[in-house]
């Protein structure tokens, strides 16, 4: 695994419960961290990481489900379409899985790595995947979502995890199995 330098925030951590701030003038030290964020998801097996995840409160997100890497700025959906229902996990939350309903297909805009704006229209698992790290920017994780059933369920391992936040650590890869690594 290639070093990052960055620590993934466990559930618990007050960061993930925060609205991220909106960047205001990105610069490069955000195309940086963008790349180091992306280096970081793919060497933990994610396919999605937004930057409250690693302890940074800007509304920044990388994506990549094996048809390109996103990296956006400032992402927001400005149109929901369809219903779809996918398990869903998070690095956030390591053996933590979850049902959730989300729109099947959107619209958002954004601005991208080059700092120009974008649309882009996204269905199915990719459109799972923006929707669910748009979440950690609004200080919404997959818990929330979570069934009376799976609340209680999930209840001892999510305090678990909530003690272990103190020590950001994140699971060697391969150490923990989730269906989504988001």
């Amino acid at each position: 695994m290639k070093k990052t330098g960055l620590k993934i925030e466990i559930y618990g951590s007050e960061i993930l419960r925060t609205r991220a701030a909106s960047v205001k003038t990105p610069g490069p030290e955000h195309r940086e961290l963008l790349s180091a964020m992306a280096r970081f998801m793919y060497a933990n097996s994610g396919i999605g990481l937004a930057a409250p995840q690693i302890g940074v409160g800007e509304a920044m997100i990388v994506v990549d489900i094996g048809a390109g890497l996103y990296k956006l700025i400032n992402p927001r959906i400005i149109r929901r379409e369809g219903r779809q229902a996918i398990e869903e996990g998070c690095l956030s939350l390591p053996g933590v899985s979850v049902n959730v309903n989300r729109a099947r297909k959107i619209t958002l805009k954004a601005l991208g790595h080059d700092f120009n704006p974008v649309t882009i229209t996204a269905e199915g698992l990719l459109a799972c995947v923006f929707q669910h790290e748009i979440d950690h920017l609004r200080g919404r994780m997959i818990v929330d979502y979570a069934s009376l059933f799976d609340k209680v369920r999930l209840k001892r391992k999510l305090a678990e995890l909530y003690r272990r936040s103190e020590n950001d650590r994140l699971p060697e890869p391969g150490e923990e199995q989730r269906k989504l690594r988001l």
